[in-house]
C-alpha cells in the first residue's frame, strides 16, 4: 500500500475545487515560504503572523481534519 501524502501534497490536489480548502490549496501552490514540514502548529503560526484573516485559519483546520480522515483510510 503507497504512503499517505504529507498534509500539504494532499492539499495541493484540491486545489482545483472552488470552494475554501480550493482557495488554500491555491495559495499554498503559490507560496514558496509554506512550512510544509512544520505541521499543523507551524502552518497556523506562519498563517496568523501573515495576518490570514480567521476564515483561513478556519479552513487550515477543516482540512487538517479531512486530511487526518484521508490518512486514517490509507493506513488501513
Amino acid at each position: 500500500m503507497p504512503k499517505p501524502k504529507s498534509f500539504t501534497a494532499w492539499l495541493k490536489t484540491h486545489a482545483d475545487q472552488d470552494n475554501a480548502i480550493g482557495d488554500l490549496a491555491r495559495d499554498v501552490s503559490r507560496d514558496p515560504d509554506w512550512p510544509s514540514r512544520k505541521g499543523l502548529p507551524g502552518q497556523h503560526t506562519y498563517l496568523e503572523e501573515r495576518g490570514a484573516i480567521s476564515a483561513a485559519i478556519e479552513t487550515l483546520e477543516r482540512a487538517w481534519t479531512q486530511y487526518e480522515q484521508y490518512k486514517a483510510v490509507q493506513d488501513k
